[in-house]
């Protein structure tokens, strides 16, 4: 769909689209090279109703491209939670509007329809989970402080640069490595290094709890298994090797 399209159906302006754009946020799916238009696929359109759901919690669009690029966000649970709030937000609507109804037949009705605390508990509530899973560690300070000048590109750049390790991993699963094989431990270095060089210090300690971690949280384990069943598993075992040679 068009620009125009895509602001229609979402409710935000034509220029808000295209300042998404500038800031790497929404990039269109497809820019016409002659005319400049630009155009969103379905994917787009997603990523639009992910960044809206974190607009509703009130994050700033550079925490909303942090969470979006993290391996630790779960799509699903975004918009599952989403359309809670949207149902919370419908209701009110239609006891507002049932009241109306009331007012013209001169009937006074229950002030309390104006009452939205419980759309607001939800979304407040929702704000606090995201930060909790997301805020409360001393590496998640240090990622904080290094990614702090991060534009939207770059963010999208070290997503592409730990995708690209994890398609490494499963290519050597696939190959027949085992997790102990010199193949698979020079991986391992080189993850340990990306999250080092890219968003904190990853220790040992630290390096093995990510490791439980994609096995442990199906989160982890979804995205991690979309290059290849398996490669959870396969780089889990291959970190525990690493740690235990220390």
């Amino acid at each position: 769909m068009t620009v125009k399209e895509l602001a229609t159906l979402t409710g935000v302006s034509v220029r808000t689209l295209h300042y998404y754009d500038e800031i790497g946020l929404l990039k269109p799916s497809h820019v016409d090279a002659t005319t400049g238009y630009r155009y969103y696929g379905d994917e787009a359109v997603l990523r639009m109703q992910e960044i809206l759901f974190f607009r509703e919690l009130d994050f700033p669009l550079k925490t909303i491209a942090q969470l979006l690029a993290s391996p630790a966000y779960d799509r699903r649970e975004a918009i599952a939670k989403q359309r809670k709030l949207l149902i919370l937000k419908r209701e009110r609507l239609d006891r507002l509007i049932n009241a109306l109804d009331e007012a013209e037949k001169g009937r006074i009705h229950c002030m309390n329809v104006f009452d939205n605390h419980e759309y607001e508990t939800a979304r407040d509530t929702y704000a606090a989970e995201v930060k909790e899973r997301f805020g409360n560690t001393d590496a998640y300070k240090e990622h904080q402080a290094k990614t702090a000048s991060y534009s939207a590109e770059k963010w999208q750049a070290a997503t592409d640069g730990m995708n690209a390790l994890i398609a490494k991993f499963a290519a050597c699963m696939k190959d027949g490595h085992s997790p102990d094989s010199a193949e698979a431990q020079a991986l391992v270095k080189a993850w340990q290094a990306y999250i080092t060089d890219n968003f904190y210090t990853c220790t040992d300690e630290i390096l093995a709890g990510l490791a439980e971690m994609y096995i442990a949280d199906d989160r982890f384990t979804e995205n991690i298994d979309r290059h290849a069943p398996g490669t959870a598993a396969f780089m889990h075992d291959a970190i525990r090797v690493h740690c235990r040679k220390k």
